[in-house]
């Protein structure tokens, strides 16, 4: 997600910061495998005088025919004790301890070879004329992609400016001065503009962000609603709709005092109604209610939750109650040091109560089914921006799915004064033209741009000269892409017929019979050569930048204290998490570097030997060689080449005799995140391996990444290896 969900974009532009077999599995694959071809049998020859024996035929045994397996037993045989690591992690109180526990899970899901940890955005040549870290700065939730405080200049930021403004912005986060940015540009000659405009490729399709998981959904609307709490742009939490706020000293409950003069508005900026803390009450409810893949983070931690959703539990069990108008008081099922750090993000996010019932709203989660099933609500439709009402920063007052987006400044909003901007406006770009998208940022149509080899763009700077004078490398981020093994595919082409595989029966048996071995899985990700599959897109020289080899991000959180795990090995105050999950990959002989920017997966020598154990493993199971589904979307040159670079990388290191990659085609966007970055579903995944997905944190704690792989539905990115 960041959110929940983030996509890999097609089109590279940066402007302010853009799976041994199961028993079920193997008996299936047997069964299909042990077919004969039709013959027939005579009777031995005898004399002419005796009349021959008729020909018996015997019957043709019936054609392989490919059944996905047991999710369930799949995910038990597979990552049954990932989640047995996890769950010890989470019931383990101190944050500390926790923290080791949960590096020796990530570990395990690491070696497992069920995903691959790919990149991490950013670290690329940009050009831009945003000055540095003028929106919130945080590496989870929402506030990231909320652009009100954003700076732009008429032209683009030199190279000398903008260091001068990383080192003022690092002074002012150490307390040692003020980040002004706007004054600082005006002092170089800069004009400050007020208008920004950017692109999307993917276009909400709600506005109820409490009704969807899709950062494609939330990453626009958060710029229209405000939560309790959020972050500035030096990283420092800050009070928004909650001015103040207490914890009790036993850690279990969070009480917040709502501001009153805040309102709700309609997109045109008429005044609705006030803010109120029945508007967070009822949005939780919601939440809960609408089941769509936000509720999960919060089951477990907010003190009847899990009943509410699992068992039947009623909502005035649920500790998160509008004590009065403006009062929330929120209760833990345990303590949770980084609970305050989860209200940024959507799931904590208010509705107006009374402008939702009006639109047919209802509460209660059969009711809300129910209402749902009958089409009576109207609320949040991407289709009527007056379906909704906003109480943040902007309104928004355009959505055109296939054209424009439009959020203009609320000037009555609150917190005006820090609205730095009038309008954003998003304009629709698939990827397919770079070069154009490269011509309309030198015009000042756009403010920014990453550069990459593939889209031409970094060569056309080169020639202008705009690299020299303004590129600069992007900050990378916690968001975590990776490609996904399908450990039970169910899908092998769209509804529409497109994006269809063109493997055979016993083809698609074979992969699933290969996919359930593990060294066969080790093969592929030692075998994928991520920097080459990089440099095609970013060039060679910044290949290794945004190199991602864990889950989470390695600097995620870090240890306060000395801890001494079960083993007796002691991991010293100050010890990053990353170089935890290191020593324990080490101990499993994972063979994995898991730090940023290395090809720390990587070992065609150990991919080859992963694949021998395999092939001696599978025995006759299956036929060579395993054919991989790689689906990728053929207008974006970036695409294009670096799907290339995977099929090339693989089957030479393991050799086209044993794997082959079948790379498909894709013909628009729609229909490659259709294949997988959209897919409902693991059954609904339409791939072998896919790399256009990936996870941002939802808040400050290594389980906002690794819940992600809970089995059993828990998990929202199970999905991307084919399961629940």
């Amino acid at each position: 997600m960041k959110k929940v969900l983030v996509m890999l974009l097609v089109a590279l532009t940066v402007f302010t910061a853009f799976v041994s077999c199961s028993k079920k599995s193997a008996e299936t694959a047997e069964a299909a495998t042990t077919t004969t071809t039709t013959t027939t049998t005579t009777a031995a020859p005898v004399a002419e005088t005796k009349a021959a024996e008729p020909v018996k035929e015997v019957a043709a045994a019936p054609a392989a025919v490919y059944e996905r397996g047991d999710d369930e037993a799949i995910y038990e045989e597979v990552l049954g004790e990932y989640e047995a690591l996890c769950a010890k992690a989470a019931a383990e109180a101190n944050d500390d301890a926790r923290f080791v526990l949960y590096a020796q899970a990530e570990a395990y899901l690491l070696d497992s070879a069920v995903m691959l940890p790919t990149t991490t955005q950013g670290g690329a040549y940009t050009i831009s004329r945003v000055a540095y870290r003028t929106i919130p700065y945080v590496n989870w939730g929402n506030d990231d992609d909320r652009w009100y405080g954003i700076i732009i200049s008429e032209d683009f930021i030199s190279k000398e400016e903008r260091a001068e403004m990383v080192e003022m912005w690092n002074a002012a986060v150490k307390g040692e001065g003020t980040y002004d940015a706007a004054a600082y540009l005006k002092s170089k000659g800069h004009n400050i503009v007020t208008d920004y405009k950017t692109t999307f490729s993917t276009a909400p399709v709600t506005l109820d962000t409490l009704n969807t998981s899709s950062q494609s959904d939330t990453e626009i609307l958060v710029n229209t609603t405000d939560n309790l709490v959020q972050y500035n742009n030096l990283g420092q939490m800050v009070p928004s709709m909650a001015e103040s706020w207490s914890v009790s000293d036993d850690g279990l409950t969070y009480t917040f005092n709502i501001r009153r003069g805040a309102y709700w508005f309609t997109s045109e900026g008429t005044v609705y109604s006030e803010v109120t803390a029945y508007d967070f009450e009822a949005g939780f409810q919601h939440m809960l209610d609408a089941e769509a893949g936000l509720e999960w983070l919060v089951d477990g931690v907010v003190k009847g939750a899990s009943e509410y959703l699992y068992a039947g539990g009623s909502w005035a069990d649920v500790g998160y109650k509008a004590i009065d108008k403006y009062t929330v008081q929120i209760t833990l099922e345990q303590p949770a040091s980084y609970f305050i750090t989860m209200l940024t993000y959507s799931c904590f996010s208010p509705i107006c109560k009374p402008f939702y019932e009006s639109r047919g709203g209802v509460f209660g989660k059969e009711e809300y089914a129910a209402a749902y099933a009958a089409g009576t609500i109207n609320y949040g439709l991407a289709t009527d921006v007056s379906s909704q009402v906003y109480n943040g920063a902007f309104l928004l007052q355009k959505l055109n799915p296939d054209s424009e987006i439009v959020v203009v400044k609320n000037k009555k909003y609150w917190n005006r004064n820090a609205v730095k901007i009038n309008s954003i406006t998003w304009i629709y770009d698939n990827g397919e033209n770079p070069v154009a998208l490269y011509n309309d940022v030198v015009k000042g149509t756009y403010a920014g741009l990453g550069l990459t080899e593939a889209s031409g763009t970094l060569a056309l700077a080169k020639a202008d000269g705009n690299f020299d004078k303004y590129s600069y490398v992007s900050d990378t981020t916690s968001t975590s892409y990776f490609c996904g093994l399908n450990l039970n595919r169910g899908t092998f082409a769209l509804e529409s017929g497109a994006v269809a595989s063109t493997k055979t029966e016993q083809q698609k048996i074979d992969t699933e019979t290969a996919m359930m071995n593990k060294n066969f899985r080790k093969a592929i990700v030692s075998a994928f050569d991520k920097e080459t599959y990089n440099a095609v897109s970013r060039g060679q020289d910044l290949a290794l930048t945004n190199l991602r080899n864990m889950y989470t991000h390695p600097e995620f959180v870090q240890l306060s204290t000395d801890q001494t795990d079960e083993d007796g090995h002691t991991f010293v105050a100050g010890t990053m998490y990353g170089e935890m999950v290191q020593y324990y990959c080490d101990k499993l002989g994972a063979g994995i570097t898991v730090a940023d920017q290395c090809n720390g997966w990587y070992n065609a020598e150990a991919a080859k030997k992963y694949l021998e154990a395999a092939k001696a493993e599978l025995g006759d199971s299956v036929t060579w060689p395993i054919v991989l589904d790689n689906v990728y979307y053929s207008a974006s040159n970036s695409q294009v080449a670096q799907s290339e670079a995977v099929k090339q990388v693989i089957e030479a290191a393991l050799g086209s005799e044993n794997v082959v990659i079948n790379n498909v085609e894709a013909t628009t966007s729609s229909d490659f995140y259709a294949s997988g970055y959209r897919a409902s579903n693991g059954e609904a995944g339409n791939f072998d391996i896919f790399y256009g997905s990936g996870w941002g944190p939802d808040f400050g704690d290594p389980c906002t990444y690794l819940n992600t792989f809970l089995g059993y539905g828990a998990g929202y990115m199970t999905k991307v290896i084919g399961l629940f």
